[in-house]
């Protein structure tokens, strides 16, 4: 079950899966989680997987964040995560194998100009992520996070200039460059097969070593 606002991106990416169903839905509205499991259930029946992935990003300084800019961001990256988890508990303890799978960013570990809002959200996502594996491991219900640094994505159309952007992250980062959609897909795929069955509570960073700072100069 493919979930995101826009349909054209999410049948762009059903064309290429064998099987998928396209579900629009803002994760940031309040009554998205029962919609989005309420469709699984009548749609699929059962839930194995849930991938944590949609963010709000707002770039600008401390002192010029509206309200509704920390609401849109929480809600988002924190309070969809929340609900939804809870609202899919009964299907999760149904599955043979559940696993959470929480995306979060290495902005929640790292201290940078602009980035306020969501670092923090994305931080309370991390300790989420690691109480619920606490509060849900008697269930059988694995939790992981994945810490992607910076990745090049139309999510940094929110600035002016989207390419210059990346050029300067990429040059922020130990390995020399900005990462690619499907590095950090692979991990998500990692965490969920049955050899990482005794893996939960993990925050794992996939981000050529952003969170270490930038490279040194010589």
């Amino acid at each position: 079950m493919l979930v995101g606002r826009r349909r054209g991106p999410l049948e762009e990416v059903a064309g290429s899966l064998d099987r998928s169903l396209v579900l629009p839905a803002d994760l940031g509205e309040a009554g998205a989680p029962a919609e989005i499991v309420g469709a699984v259930r009548e749609q699929l029946g059962r839930l194995d997987v849930i991938v944590n992935n949609a963010a709000a990003f707002v770039l600008r300084p401390f002192g010029s964040y509206e309200l509704s800019d920390f609401e849109t961001i929480v809600a988002t990256n924190v309070r969809a995560p929340f609900f939804l988890v809870q609202e899919a508990l009964p299907l999760l303890e149904a599955s043979p194998a559940p696993v959470v799978v929480n995306v979060s960013s290495a902005a929640a570990v790292m201290y940078r100009p602009g980035q306020a809002a969501y670092a923090l959200a994305k931080a309370a996502l991390e300790h989420l992520t690691k109480q619920l594996a606490a509060e849900l491991a008697p269930r059988g219900i694995r939790v992981v996070g994945i810490r992607p640094g910076p990745v090049d994505t139309p999510f940094h159309a929110v600035v002016e200039d989207p390419a210059a952007r990346i050029a300067q992250l990429g040059a922020m980062v130990p390995l020399g460059r900005v990462g690619r959609p499907e590095e950090v897909a692979r991990w998500i795929g990692h965490v969920v097969e049955p050899e990482a069955e005794w893996v939960t509570g993990a925050v794992i960073s996939v981000d050529g070593g952003r969170v270490l700072g930038p490279p040194e100069k010589t």
